[in-house]
């Protein structure tokens, strides 16, 4: 099992697919949209992570709180990246963490590999994306 992690252009750290909800969106409708945007890649099976990402913007002055979706999909597919990043790679868990600048990445993916890899998700957390 892998993690598919992109170097941002805007700063210039390896990062998840990410994003903000647009218009009446919901956010698992956003991250649909994002992981289709930067990577070409169709969501096919989605899970609430249950887990929210925190980290604070200080530039902006601004505390994010962002629930964390698992995206499923076939290993190695091929990755169409969009202008918002520069290269990717398909990453276990060790080389994830050691690749990423921020502590709360860290946890997600910790988070994320426990519940997925580890163990199998709870049909209770499968998002209904049809």
């Amino acid at each position: 099992m892998k993690m598919l992690l992109m170097k941002r252009v805007k700063g210039d750290y390896w990062c998840h697919v990410a994003g903000s909800i647009e218009g009446e969106e919901k956010g698992w409708q956003a991250i649909v949209r994002e992981f289709y945007e930067e990577t070409q890649i169709s969501v096919s099976e989605l899970y609430n992570a249950q887990f929210l990402e925190q980290f604070f913007e200080a530039k902006v002055n601004v505390l994010q709180i962002i629930p964390v979706f698992a995206v499923l999909c076939p290993p190695n597919q091929p990755v169409t990246l969009n202008e918002e990043h520069t290269e990717y790679r398909w990453v276990g868990l060790e080389e994830a963490k050691s690749l990423v600048p921020f502590p709360g990445q860290r946890q997600v993916y910790d988070h994320v590999w426990a519940n997925f890899v580890d163990s199998s998700p709870s049909n209770h957390m499968k998002v209904n994306i049809d």
